[in-house]
């Protein structure tokens, strides 16, 4: 996350907005496309194998060939549409770059899947790390040689092929390439039950995207270099419930038939650390969000701390959802997410069209945040509905000692404000740390997961 941070920060720097922005249009574009990439076999990858790990060697031969095939198809629909929608030379050729990494990541993606489906997350974080520092590297490269935006793309490709080579050096030395079995009547019935994953990741790519897509095409890209500074954040603070999902995923596909009573305890600890994550996250952010914006992106961008202040709240939103989200995918309910997001896609596309024209990308911040809302909402409600829902009493108990630690912490930033920013993060983190500790809202028990999770 802090090697993300630190290129998005060099590169939006140098390009400013309008360049940026056309980075974050094409990127916003290619990855809608590459969900067709996958459709959600990856995810079911990990369910069923994490659940039979004898089935490993046949499912990643069913998952590479139907890779290869939905590449061809992700393929032909962006060069159609590239071309029916009329976009600049410069645009147009930034966008095919960028999807030349969307079809490597997805190869890379399918490894990944079992290596998280045996619980070797070790390779998947060796994995990510080799790829941000490729995209460090090429940035500083681009910098110092001049390029502009198609220096930049061109870092993409660089960072996934090292990622693939990555990847298929270590599932050769596991043995999971040497005896890879294809069933095809497997095939059908595999897509069929992922399809639902792969509907419910391709509506969130749209709502997560479709925004930048159409500011893109009714205000510039300059507009979309200011939402995307602050949307960038978001995506890159998503990395903490990604990983936690990484690691805990397969072990709820598997207490869900071997040990309910654990895998309650599981999502309700999951739900206690996401609370205890995103709620400082949030009122802290929108405290300081002119000094996040400023030191990150600097001068020329100070459009864009309004649309942080906004948007910082889809985390929160989203770290509360994330245990609820991953439960109903461990306990095979994943049609009711992909439900939910259909309508979320829908309600958002449309609350863009009707917004961006007068309010711009404030009004796409709002929608962000309404449309995260609402997918949430929906997922908790569900839950509850199917008996898996966490007693009020205990959400209260939790509240009440993250607000109060929260609270002691935005006391200490506005006090201390004109502070260095680093200096001042840092220390805010201690102070809710350590207050929340006082009250007792880490117990033993959360230390001890804790631990575990870091150690993993």
């Amino acid at each position: 996350m802090i090697m993300g941070l630190v290129y998005s920060m060099y590169t939006a720097r140098y390009l400013g907005p309008e360049r940026y922005g056309t980075i974050a249009f094409a990127l916003a574009f290619t990855s809608i496309f590459g969900v067709v990439t996958d459709l959600g076999i990856n995810t079911l990858t990990i369910r069923e194998v994490a659940r039979n790990k004898n089935s490993a060697t046949t499912f990643l031969g069913n998952l590479l060939l139907i890779k290869s095939i939905l590449v061809i198809i992700t393929v032909a629909f962006i060069v159609v549409a590239v071309n029916l929608t009329g976009h600049e030379k410069i645009e147009i050729d930034v966008i095919y770059l960028i999807s030349i990494s969307i079809i490597l990541s997805a190869f890379n993606g399918a490894f990944n899947s079992l290596f998280q489906a045996f619980e070797r997350i070790e390779y998947i974080s060796i994995g990510s790390v080799l790829g941000n520092i490729a995209m460090l590297l090429g940035a500083g490269y681009a910098i110092s040689q001049g390029f502009g935006v198609i220096g930049f793309a061109c870092i993409y490709i660089f960072s996934s092929t090292l990622g693939l080579a990555y990847t298929l050096f270590v599932a050769n030395r596991l043995h999971l390439t040497h005896a890879l079995q294809i069933d095809r009547e497997m095939i059908w019935p595999m897509m069929k039950e992922a399809l639902p994953f792969g509907i419910t990741s391709l509506s969130g790519m749209i709502y997560t995207y479709a925004d930048s897509i159409m500011l893109s095409s009714l205000k510039g890209n300059e507009v979309v270099g200011w939402y995307n500074a602050p949307y960038r954040l978001m995506l890159m603070m998503l990395f903490i419930p990604n990983v936690i999902n990484v690691v805990i995923f397969p072990v709820m596909s598997r207490y869900f038939t071997s040990s309910p009573s654990f895998l309650k305890l599981l999502y309700t600890k999951y739900l206690k650390f996401m609370l205890i994550l995103s709620l400082p996250l949030g009122m802290g952010t929108t405290l300081i969000a002119d000094k996040i914006i400023l030191f990150v992106f600097g001068v020329g961008f100070e459009n864009s701390i309004v649309a942080l202040k906004i948007i910082i709240w889809t985390i929160v939103l989203t770290f509360v959802g994330a245990a609820f989200a991953r439960l109903l995918e461990s306990i095979n309910q994943q049609r009711i997410i992909t439900k939910i997001s259909m309508v979320c896609m829908v309600v958002n596309v449309l609350l863009n069209l009707l917004l961006i024209p007068k309010f711009s990308y404030i009004g796409s911040s709002f929608v962000t945040v309404f449309t995260e809302f609402l997918l949430v909402g929906s997922i908790i409600f569900f839950s509850y509905r199917l008996n898996y829902g966490i007693p009020l009493s205990i959400i209260k108990a939790y509240l009440i000692r993250i607000l109060f630690s929260s609270l002691v912490m935005c006391i200490f930033v506005l006090y201390f404000k004109e502070a260095y920013p680093i200096i001042l993060i840092i220390s805010a983190i201690f102070v809710y740390f350590f207050t929340l500790y006082i009250v007792r809202g880490i117990d033993s028990e959360d230390m001890m997961l804790m631990r575990q999770a870091i150690n993993r």
